[in-house]
C-alpha cells in the first residue's frame, strides 16, 4: 500500500488532516488551553501548568514554582508533578485521536521516580508521539484495546532531572 493510500485510509493517523490541524492549533493557544483547563482540568488551571510546545513527537508543560504548586516542604507537590507529567503525554494522545470517533482513552497505570527536589520552574518533556499514534492506529486497525507507556521527564531550568514519570496509556474503540 502507498504512503498516500495509509495517510487517506479512514481511522489512520493523518498529520495533514483538518481535525488535527485544529486541535494542534487549539493546544497551541494559550487562552484556549487555559479554559480548557479551566473546564476540564482545574487542578492544572489553579496550579498553572502551561502547555509550552506541541508538535506530533512531543509535548512540553511547565510547572510553575510558587503558591499553588509549591508543598510545606518548599518544593513542588508530587501531584502537581504527575499532573504536568499526565498533560505531556495525554495531549500527545488528543492530537492522536484527533477527528476519530469511538474511541477511549485510560491511564492504566502510573510509576513515577522522582529524584531531586523540584524547587525551580520544571518542565515535563514526553517525546513518545509516535509510539502513541502508533498504538491508537493499531487499535483501530486490530479493533483490540491497545496499550503504549510514555515517559514523561521532569527538568528544572539547570537541566536537573527531578523526577520521571512513566504512564501507561490504554486505547480502546468503541464497538456501539
Amino acid at each position: 500500500m502507498s504512503a498516500t493510500a495509509v495517510s487517506n485510509a479512514p481511522n489512520v493517523f493523518n498529520p495533514d488532516a483538518p481535525a488535527v490541524q485544529k486541535n494542534l492549533k487549539a493546544l497551541r493557544s494559550g487562552w484556549k488551553m487555559r479554559l480548557w483547563q479551566f473546564t476540564k482540568l482545574p487542578s492544572m488551571w489553579f496550579w498553572g501548568g502551561r502547555i509550552k510546545h506541541i508538535d506530533f513527537e512531543r509535548c512540553e508543560v511547565r510547572m510553575p514554582y510558587g503558591w499553588a504548586s509549591k508543598n510545606p516542604f518548599k518544593s513542588i507537590y508530587f501531584a502537581a508533578q504527575c499532573g504536568a507529567a499526565e498533560l505531556s503525554t495525554g495531549t500527545l494522545a488528543i492530537l492522536a485521536l484527533a477527528g476519530r470517533n469511538n474511541v477511549s482513552m485510560l491511564v492504566s497505570d502510573i510509576r513515577t521516580e522522582f529524584t531531586k527536589k523540584a524547587v525551580a520552574d520544571v518542565v515535563f518533556t514526553c517525546e513518545d508521539g509516535g509510539a502513541i499514534i502508533a498504538a491508537v492506529d493499531k487499535a483501530f486497525a486490530e479493533a483490540e484495546p491497545q496499550t503504549v507507556t510514555a515517559l514523561s521527564t521532569g527538568r528544572m531550568s539547570d537541566g536537573t532531572v527531578v523526577s520521571r514519570t512513566w504512564l501507561t496509556w490504554t486505547f480502546k474503540v468503541r464497538t456501539s
